[in-house]
């Protein structure tokens, strides 16, 4: 398989400063294009669905490459893992056509926060989940959470060091459910802005607990201020669940990791 090549890379973020490469060599895409550099035998570069913070995680990051060489898909998959460390692997590989574009084809993205309510902090899942000591209440947030759905000027869950050309982006659910002492908050938009996730589960964390009552997130959007928003969230908990494509592309939008983490 030569041309363009679609990959599905499944990571713990933990130990890697962001997905973006850097001159330090300790970010995903680092370790992923020279795993794929090894096995091709030149120089490869990818580019991905959507760039991930130091600590978060991705179950489904789709990147695309023009390789060059000839290849099976399954090939790719086990080739490239071979010289990947323990926490990336590529899950799946499809070839494409040279319009599809792991970033600009991509028709919407999901994410999810995974979330302990416990008096003790996490052990076992530490830096895989977040982690809350209040009791939190699920009807309070999911009235908090329907003032994002839709399209919105989001500033007020803007990092300052985001490099979108706009604020606006559009939601399209925000979903919350609990299974025993976890809750899973998924959300569904067109694209989001830098630290928007981290900063929305800061708000929806203060009306669970009852700092703040529901109807507090339709004035903290309104005011388009980040000083108006509750502090940003740790990233453990954070996934990027993985983008979705018109279904032309045949891009697979499951992975096994999937399974284990809902």
């Amino acid at each position: 398989m030569s041309g363009r090549v679609a990959l599905g890379v499944a990571y713990r973020g933990t130990a890697y400063q962001g997905w973006q490469s850097q001159p330090g060599g300790r970010t995903v895409q680092d370790q992923l294009e020279r795993a794929l550099s090894a096995f091709v035998g030149q120089p490869v570069t990818t580019l991905c669905a959507g760039r991930t913070d130091t600590g978060v995680h991705g179950l489904n990051q789709v990147v695309h490459l023009d390789s060059p060489v000839d290849r099976d898909p399954f090939s790719w998959v086990r080739g490239t893992n071979r010289y990947l460390p323990p926490d990336i692997a590529v899950q799946w590989s499809q070839a494409v056509g040279v319009d599809f574009h792991a970033r600009n084809s991509a028709r919407s993205r999901r994410y999810r926060y995974l979330l302990l309510e416990s008096p003790v902090r996490p052990a076992l899942e530490s830096a895989q989940v977040g982690w809350v000591f209040r009791p939190l209440a699920a009807e309070p947030m999911q009235q908090a959470a329907a003032h994002l759905v839709g399209e919105h000027d989001f500033s007020s869950f803007r990092a300052a060091d985001c490099q979108a050309a706009s604020p606006v982006k559009t939601l399209h659910a925000i979903t919350i459910t609990r299974r025993s002492a976890y809750w899973c908050f998924d959300f569904h938009g067109s694209a989001f802005l830098h630290h928007m996730i981290r900063n929305i589960m800061g708000c929806l964390v203060a009306v669970g607990s009852g700092r703040q009552p529901p109807d507090w997130l339709a004035e903290v959007l309104a005011a388009r201020d980040r000083d108006a928003a509750a502090p940003t969230f740790p990233p453990d908990g954070l996934y990027f669940v993985g983008p979705q494509y018109d279904a032309r592309h045949h891009i697979p939008e499951h992975t096994p990791a999937m399974d284990w983490f809902v």
